[in-house]
């Protein structure tokens, strides 16, 4: 497939390996089975021409602390420190459309096979929301999870992070947050670079804006997130 084909091109975001973002990450032998993910009735099935990607990566101890209880089900591998510590995660890599109306929902999702998650589980720490993108996401892209998570992986591997805990020291803005992503990646400007916070202006996710090919291109303005003068404070890695 032609998507596939452009995931190797897309790969000049690093000269070199990208740091790991998983400090520690222990797979279990078993892994429990996510339960099929059923579109809500009011997210639509939409089939529009794929124009574009994004690639969402979430820091994973802003997720860890808005969570009600670390020790649940869905958060458990990531948020309870029995399986390892986490820095940026992928949340998910999105086609996208010229509209805000995204493809989603495209094909009737099966169960992700159990090799296909313990894979991916160190990327993305939880077999639910693995099942939900491949559900909600996947499924425009590939009729193979396999496929999917293989290119996403590919992707996320090539992003080279900045230092967190310097940023968590210096960041002010939104625009700080963008250039110091622009500035570690070969060929990502700012205006590559969507950047969100929760409602209390924490970060929580980071996303590159990428084109039909997959390489970096400037974020849509329904893409981008907050705006370059917004306020953002970073929380640090636990212990950090």
């Amino acid at each position: 497939m032609r998507w596939r084909s452009a995931v190797a091109a897309a790969l000049v975001l690093a000269p070199a390996a990208a740091q790991a973002q998983s400090l520690a990450c222990t797979i279990p032998d078993r892994i429990a089975i996510p339960r099929l993910e059923q579109r809500p009735r009011d997210e639509p099935v939409r089939t529009p021409a794929i124009t574009g990607y994004k690639l969402s990566m979430s820091w994973s101890p802003q997720h860890c602390a808005r969570v009600r209880n670390p020790r649940d089900a869905r958060d458990r591998f990531q948020c309870s420190g029995e399986n390892g510590r986490f820095g940026w995660v992928l949340h998910g890599l999105w086609p996208e459309a010229d509209t805000p109306g995204y493809p989603q929902w495209c094909r009737p999702a099966k169960i992700v096979p159990q090799p296909v998650l313990k894979k991916h589980l160190c990327m993305t720490p939880s077999a639910q929301l693995l099942q939900h993108e491949w559900a909600k996401h996947g499924t425009c892209m590939s009729p193979h999870p396999a496929a999917y998570f293989q290119a996403a992986a590919m992707l996320f591997r090539a992003v080279r992070f900045p230092d967190m805990e310097a940023l968590a020291a210096d960041a002010r803005t939104a625009r700080d947050v963008r250039r110091a992503f622009a500035a570690r990646n070969r060929g990502v400007t700012e205006s590559m670079v969507a950047v969100t916070a929760d409602r209390d202006g924490s970060l929580s996710e980071v996303s590159l804006c990428l084109g039909p090919r997959m390489r970096p291109q400037a974020c849509k303005p329904f893409q981008k997130g907050l705006a370059d003068r917004k306020a953002v404070r970073i929380r640090r890695m636990p212990g950090g």
